[in-house]
């Protein structure tokens, strides 16, 4: 006996029409009409009596609606059983990303996207390591890389991250700054070292300068904005995150050619997952928008003045 049998007839048993029982359930009145009629013939019973005011329940019927509703009842019970187990067993969407990355833009959307789905946990992993997506030891990666060569891995570009030379307040009132790369002549510097392969501004930087100006090697942005607000010397910073560091000053625009990529990069066994290619969908668009925005009113802010 199929359910959705039952659910007709116990639609009809209280509307009283094979027509009001299929606005209820949301389906054509052929169709209800067609169910009682399959119903009946497995049971051998005749449920309703037909006339022009509508179906009417035999005393058959009467006598079998309790048993229809404890039907109802149990698969009612089953159904929020199965919800509940849904949610409990539902694993968190793990998401990595350096510690820069989960910046106020990505909380704002990440906070939008929990409004319309408070059912969906996250992880946040914050490291500068490579997690193994493909091995299940993320579900999503936000990667600054020129490209993405893991032809297992599923890849959505987010923006291009422009980076530009920045130096301290204090730097700028001592020393003034370069307008180009025919000014470095007797200003110090601040690299990274190891060179990250993204950072492309820092391989341009390391072309133009003498070893005896490198005043400082970093190996992570938090080090290299730490030594260039410090006063030590200019270096290269991502335009939108030295929006955290109010007493950096851009010395000129960006280099041609010297953006990097950013890229929302998804384990293979994770876009099988709905919840996680409900979150990449909601998220990428967000992302890049609010990122372009924010980072034009950057480049505003951000030029030097000098102080007359």
């Amino acid at each position: 006996m199929n359910w959705s049998d039952i659910r007709v007839f116990l639609a009809v048993y209280r509307e009283g029409s094979t027509l009001a029982a299929s606005r209820v359930l949301g389906v054509s009145q052929p169709t209800v009409a067609r169910q009682i009629e399959t119903l009946e013939h497995q049971l051998g019973l005749t449920l309703f009596e037909r006339d022009t005011r509508g179906f009417r329940p035999t005393l058959v019927a009467r006598d079998l609606l309790p048993q229809a509703e404890m039907l109802e009842a149990s698969a009612r019970n089953l159904e929020e059983a199965a919800t509940k187990a849904r949610k409990s067993n539902a694993r968190p969407i793990r998401i990595t990303a350096p510690n820069r990355n989960f910046s106020p833009i990505f909380t704002k959307i990440l906070s939008d996207f929990r409004d319309g789905h408070p059912e969906i946990r996250f992880e946040l992993i914050s490291t500068y390591d490579i997690l193994d997506l493909a091995a299940g030891e993320a579900d999503i990666a936000i990667r600054i890389t020129p490209q993405i060569t893991n032809e297992r891995l599923i890849c959505s570009k987010l923006t291009d991250v422009k980076s530009a030379l920045y130096a301290s307040r204090d730097y700028a009132a001592r020393h003034g700054v370069p307008t180009g790369p025919d000014d470095f002549a007797g200003h110090t510097f601040v690299i990274y070292d190891p060179m990250p392969g993204a950072m492309r501004l820092n391989s341009w930087l390391m072309e133009r300068i003498s070893p005896e100006q490198i005043v400082a090697r970093c190996g992570e942005p938090e080090s290299v904005t730490a030594s260039i607000e410090a006063g030590l010397g200019i270096g290269p910073v991502a335009i939108l995150y030295a929006t955290d560091y109010p007493t950096l000053v851009r010395c000129f625009d960006p280099v041609p050619d010297t953006d990097s990529t950013s890229w929302l990069v998804i384990g293979p066994d994770a876009y099988r997952r709905p919840e996680v290619r409900a979150f990449v969908a909601f998220f990428a668009p967000r992302f890049r928008t609010a990122y372009v925005a924010q980072r034009e009113q950057a480049m505003i802010a951000q030029a030097y003045r000098p102080e007359r």
